[in-house]
């Protein structure tokens, strides 16, 4: 079982992903904090192995208290925020987050991010030495299917669209 620690400042958006990581099989709620202090705290009591990170905290940036997170608990981070600009995200990939989930997101999407996770740690469980194919097989298993688009609309036509409202 993967425990997991959910981290959100607003108490109803951190039910809401407590309920969410209930409905993935393999997946436990270890805790739930709402605060950077209190996530520092249960991280280092409860040993979670997967943080779900907001990085809008009331009393620090989640970024800011990701690497220790990461270094106390050994946990693997994902990140669950409404930030959408670069820097947030590239500091997140710096940090070793492993997914990136913008906010609002469909229940799918979330799960398709546990989902690959939990394949990425099967694919690490009980290796001494790995392959460079394993290696690829584990990293491979983080990678998230494209959004399929509507029928009748090809990624041409959704670029050109993009662009001429970009444009306007």
């Amino acid at each position: 079982m993967i425990s997991v620690l959910v981290v959100d400042d607003d108490f109803r958006v951190a039910d809401l992903h407590r309920e969410f990581v209930e409905q993935c099989p393999g997946f436990s709620v270890a805790g739930v904090a709402l605060s950077a202090g209190q996530a520092i705290e249960m991280n280092e009591t409860l040993g979670p192995d997967l943080v779900l990170l907001d990085l809008y905290l009331p009393d620090a940036h989640g970024l800011t208290i990701a690497q220790r997170l990461r270094a106390d608990s050994g946990a693997d981070i994902i990140v669950i925020t409404a930030a959408r600009d670069v820097a947030n995200i590239r500091a997140a990939m710096q940090q070793g987050a492993l997914h990136y989930l913008v906010k609002p997101f469909q229940l799918a999407a979330f799960r398709e991010r546990l989902e690959s996770y939990r394949e990425y740690r099967r694919n690490l469980d009980g290796a001494a030495g790995m392959t460079q194919s394993a290696i690829d097989r584990a990293y491979g298993s983080l990678r998230t299917q494209p959004e399929e688009l509507p029928k009748g609309l090809s990624e041409e036509t959704l670029f050109v669209i993009e662009r001429t409202l970009r444009e306007a």
